[in-house]
């Protein structure tokens, strides 16, 4: 998504198509106060039930991804010189950042990174893949059924906690790969399209064990709009998280 930053988000369904161009910054509780901030859901917790419970939503944004804000903020409080860093920027240097902090710093960046992605790239009526985007899923996936399918298999065959992605090249090929704990494929110099959490505490209250049906419902609220302003930032080089 594209690093711009807005105070004044706007909630609801009718602010959902801007949200994959703009990461937005919102007041955060003084503990938690810091350079890095927790954006707000683009629609309601409940918005993407029956594929997603509300209470899963909630726990996930408010519970979940605040604490990987939180500590992240931690983390840096005494490195200014990582805290004026953008995220994308901390992403691609971790080697380089002090060695007491690194690994907190890892996880939480990029749990804060790989969230503020999935919010964005889910919602309802999220059309179908259309233009450049289905060309480049036909040509370089196999197609969006073939997408589905390999996708949900590698999504599936994650051992313990990770994601499963869709990565987007600068010349906007696309390729599929799974990452553990909270990396992603920035940390190598990467894009995300998009991608789905395979954590358990993304789909455990609804799916209990049975993550095939969490991955295969997940479909049902990819929001494909979002998703081709994400593949035409990548191509333009303006791609960030």
């Amino acid at each position: 998504m594209l690093n711009i930053e807005r105070r004044d988000f706007l909630r609801g369904a009718g602010a959902a198509a801007l949200t994959t161009m703009i990461y937005p910054r919102v007041s955060v509780a003084a503990d938690e106060a810091g350079p890095f901030t927790l954006p707000p859901l683009p629609y309601d917790f409940a918005a993407l039930e029956p594929s997603i419970d509300a209470k899963t939503m909630e726990l996930h944004h408010d519970k979940h991804h605040a604490a990987y804000v939180k500590n992240l903020n931690a983390a840096v409080k005494d490195h200014s010189n990582v805290a004026s860093m953008k995220l994308e920027e901390i992403l691609t240097k971790l080697p380089e950042l002090p060695e007491d902090i690194r690994t907190v710093v890892r996880n939480n960046a990029g749990g804060h990174a790989n969230h503020s992605m999935f919010w964005q790239i889910m919602g309802k009526d999220g059309g179908a893949p259309e233009g450049e985007l289905k060309t480049a899923i036909d040509s370089d996936l196999g197609g969006l059924d073939k997408l589905k399918e390999d996708f949900n298999t590698k999504g599936g065959k994650v051992f313990g906690s990770g994601w499963v992605f869709v990565t987007v090249s600068p010349d906007g090929k696309l390729a599929l790969t799974t990452k553990p704990n909270q990396d992603t494929p920035i940390m190598e110099g990467g894009r995300v399209l998009f991608g789905n959490d395979v954590w358990e505490h993304a789909y455990y209250l609804k799916y209990q064990n049975r993550r095939p049906e969490y991955l295969k419902a997940w479909w049902d609220v990819v929001n494909w709009k979002a998703v081709a302003e994400r593949y035409a930032a990548a191509k333009s080089g303006k791609l960030a998280i």
